[in-house]
């Protein structure tokens, strides 16, 4: 498990993401993220790089970059790595979102495109 850098610290040192490289979880700013400290706990569940898995990474970086900065954690969970933890998760399909925290647990799958369905899906806008 590992949580992506943000997109900017990707371009700024020339990096691709890289889930499951066992970096520490990093909050919105790219610091390393205290426990606690993230009102929203997300999980991306992706298979390899894809375009479509970056395309659904890059998607929901910009979306809480936007709507809950610095108030976020994001986890990249790659099943090629490890398919294991997609059990705990039931995951189905993928890409797949799931928000843990704040309850309830909301899942959102596809490549996270549609901004809108994405604040509506993490309940962050009425429909």
């Amino acid at each position: 498990m590992t949580t992506a850098a943000t997109t900017k610290q990707r371009k700024a040192n020339g990096t691709k993401a890289r889930p499951g490289n066992g970096d520490k979880a990093k909050s919105a700013n790219g610091t390393k993220a205290k426990p606690g400290a993230a009102e929203w706990e997300l999980r991306l569940y992706i298979a390899g790089q894809s375009p479509k898995a970056m395309s659904a990474l890059s998607n929901l970086q910009r979306i809480c970059d936007e709507h809950l900065a610095g108030k976020y954690r994001i986890e990249v969970i790659d099943l090629l790595r490890n398919p294991a933890l997609g059990r705990g998760d039931q995951i189905l399909a993928i890409p797949t979102l799931v928000r843990r925290l704040p309850n309830p647990v909301k899942k959102i799958i596809g490549d996270l495109s549609s901004t809108q369905r994405v604040l509506v899906g993490l309940d962050l806008r009425e429909l």
